[in-house]
Formats: C-alpha cells, structure tokens, sequence
C-alpha cells in the first residue's frame, strides 16, 4: 500500500538543513534501499514542504520513519502528516484501475 508523507518545512528551512542534510540523505536512502520510501524531495521554489511516498503495509512504518528522521528531530521540519494514497494508474500502482476494465 502507499502512503505520503508531508513535511511543513521551518522557515529558515534552507539554513537549518545545511548541518542535517547529510544525515537525513544516509537515513532516506537506507528506506530507498530496503524498498519503502519510493521517492522523496522538496516541492517549491523556495521549497516550503517535502513530499516521500511509501510503499509499506501501514502507516505505522511511515510515522516511525518521520519520528527517527533527523530532518524532525533537529527542527527541520516543522510538522508532518501521513496519509494513505490510493494508487490507480502506473506501473507500480497498488490497486490498478483500467477504463476498459470497468
């Protein structure tokens, strides 16, 4: 199943990262690499918020993912939601949907 994870970025976001980013990179990748964080990065120009999707069984994996995250814990990221993505089109789509299917 997937589900997104926001973050609502600081508003010095661009400079609190610069100490963390290392770190918080290491630790999503290590997601990317045991195949649960499917993609993740900024969205804005100046970024106010990140985007990660998951692809794991519950939403649970994806909150302990933001608890751990350096990004939160150093105050990078201001806040943070999870929600269930019910995934229709594509090839990685969790529950495939086609016109003329139906």
């Amino acid at each position: 199943m997937h589900f997104t994870l926001t973050y609502t970025y600081a508003s010095d976001y661009l400079e609190k990262r610069e100490a963390v980013r290392p770190i918080h990179l290491r630790y999503a990748w290590a997601a990317a690499d045991r195949g649960e964080l499917v993609l993740g990065g900024a969205v804005g120009d100046p970024p106010a918020e990140g985007l990660l999707v998951f692809d794991v069984p519950d939403a649970a994996a994806v909150e302990a993912f933001a608890e751990a995250d350096p990004y939160v814990l150093k105050g990078v990221v201001q806040s943070w939601r999870v929600e269930p993505w019910t995934t229709v089109v594509g090839p990685t789509a969790a529950t495939p949907v086609r016109p003329d299917a139906e």
